[in-house]
């Protein structure tokens, strides 16, 4: 095994993890803090996904010899940060997480579930991932109006950026963010002190509650989004690269590894999908054979900056929150612009596609469940109706 290791797959593996965790961990932050999470249980979600997906990560890849990137669910912390508090709190969402979990490994288990999953249409899977996104991705322009001096230089780091690199783009905006903190924001007497006490790694057990509006607000749309913007993507990175893994059974250690970091405020553990192309790529070493040392250096180097959450969520909090939202709508923005197209693509399904969007989007709740849910229930319905009368027509 040892052998296979390379100064190139080292490199790859500490620079898929940097892009990894810095262009998304604000949308994970936001995304449990608004869902009830304090800073510290944020900070402890924080620390579980990265250790957990670390760990699953080296597992993976040690196992099967595959370059198997895992990544925590992106989609889902927006997901979150659009579903808002629900009846029970913290507690009702860590159950969710804990139910999404066992979704995951079931579907990976039992083929019926995970062809369900695959047959939900693509353009309405699509809608609701726009409509989650599209509130986030607002946050850049409400910086900007919150404080032209502190939310333009992050917009512009990313614009500037990434018209040369795409990929350094949104750490180019973390980094901005990092200055701006630093130097355009009145840090408290003391604050400083706080990072150096918050090394301690940030562990918060969260008891999980159960009830009916969080499995339907949170625990359904976070693994259909799951499934469907990272499982079964991620699938495909591996295929296009020339891998054939059987998907089954790597859904269900990730939902295994999912319900480990539940208790801890953690979401969702799955495969990667942007960037499982960099370890898997030729980027990573020309021998396909040895890829798979990639995600288990990354594995590692996730597993230490998990260490330090503690550290980075309590910077992160001497900053108006609207700053890092923009940090997060930035890293949002490829997703958002793919799922959009995708979903208005079909001139057949649009008008469903848009039911989804706009009743997602709205982030109205009725009945205590979220807009998610409702927005692919009423695309669903719309596109059924539209067949049918097609059909009828004939």
């Amino acid at each position: 095994m040892l052998k296979d290791f390379s100064v190139q797959t080292l490199f790859m593996g500490v620079l898929t993890t940097f892009v990894g965790f810095a262009s998304s961990f604000a949308v994970v932050l936001h995304g449990l803090k608004s869902v009830g999470a304090t800073d510290a249980q944020a900070a402890s979600g924080l620390m579980a996904l990265s250790i957990s997906l670390g760990l699953c990560a080296i597992v993976l890849s040690t196992v099967t010899r595959v370059p198997i990137s895992i990544a925590w669910s992106t989609p889902g912390g927006a997901l979150l940060a659009s579903t808002g508090v629900v009846e029970g709190g913290f507690n009702a969402a860590v159950g969710a997480f804990l139910i999404c979990a066992l979704l995951i490994v079931v579907a990976g288990l039992f083929k019926p579930l995970g062809r369900a999953v695959a047959a939900i249409p693509a353009p309405l899977a699509n809608a609701m991932l726009a409509g989650v996104l599209i509130g986030l991705c607002f946050a850049p322009v409400r910086a900007i109006g919150f404080n032209p001096l502190l939310g333009l230089p992050i917009v512009l780091a990313w614009i500037v950026v990434g018209a040369f690199k795409r990929l350094w783009a949104v750490p180019a905006a973390l980094a901005a963010f990092v200055l701006v903190v630093a130097f355009g924001v009145d840090i408290p007497q003391g604050a400083l002190g706080s990072i150096e006490q918050a090394l301690r790694p940030p562990v918060e057990f969260v008891a999980p509650v159960f009830n009916l509006p969080a499995f339907i607000s949170i625990a359904l749309p976070l693994f259909i989004v799951t499934m469907a913007s990272q499982n079964i993507p991620g699938i495909a990175v591996l295929k296009v690269n020339g891998y054939q893994p059987k998907p089954g059974p790597l859904f269900s250690v990730t939902g295994l590894f999912s319900i480990l970091s539940a208790p801890f405020g953690g979401h969702a553990v799955n495969l990667a999908a942007i960037t499982a192309a960099m370890c898997a790529g030729q980027d990573a070493h020309p021998d396909p054979a040895r890829r798979y040392w990639a995600v288990l250096v990354s594995g590692i180097s996730y597993v230490i900056l998990g260490l330090l959450a503690g550290a980075v969520t309590t910077f992160v909090a001497l900053a108006p929150p609207i700053l890092i939202q923009a940090v997060a709508g930035l890293a949002l923005v490829g997703a958002f612009s793919g799922s959009a197209m995708a979903a208005f693509q079909a001139p057949e399904s649009r008008e469903a596609a848009a039911i989804t969007f706009l009743v997602t989007a709205s982030g109205v709740s009725f009945a205590g469940i979220s807009g998610a849910f409702w927005g692919l229930l009423g695309g669903g319905l719309m596109l059924a109706l539209s067949r049918f009368v097609q059909a009828a027509k004939k």
